[in-house]
């Protein structure tokens, strides 16, 4: 490497190297494009699932819960809690929430206070987006 770096060199190596990561860039959008509408189940949404939505935006579960990775990081991942604990746990689970809350315990659960309508809508959501083909996100099953 006895001979210097000169301007004709890095322009072209700013060019080949643009040009490769726009190529690249190409290439896995069109791969993507390829591959989302097979994962896509908006098919399976039921009024159910519609209902379930709204109960969980109203009460902001996201808010402390992650849900497919997104969320606050306070409580649990509820992107697979169906396939982890099951519709009937999920439903006695949010039933058993004391209501005024555990004293002195500042990460307990409230109380909802949700019918049982409100349960089964909201077990059907995230027994739905459960069944979303996420590529094995989140790794660990636990949430």
């Amino acid at each position: 490497m006895s001979q210097a770096f000169t301007k004709s060199m890095a322009r072209n190596i700013f060019f080949g190297g643009a040009t490769f990561f726009f190529l690249l860039l190409v290439a896995l959008s069109f791969d993507t494009m390829q591959v989302l509408p097979k994962r896509d189940h908006r098919e399976n949404i039921t009024d159910a699932v519609a209902r379930g939505k709204n109960v969980w935006e109203k009460n902001d579960c996201i808010g402390c819960h992650t849900l497919l990775g997104e969320g606050a990081y306070y409580a649990p991942e509820l992107g697979n809690v169906y396939k982890r604990r099951g519709g009937e746990f999920v439903k006695a689970w949010i039933k058993s929430r004391p209501a005024e809350g555990t004293p002195g315990n500042r990460r307990q659960m409230p109380q909802f206070n949700l019918t049982d309508q409100e349960l089964d809508d909201m077990v059907a959501f995230l027994k739905w987006t459960g069944e979303i083909n996420t590529n094995n996100w989140p790794p660990n099953i636990e949430g």
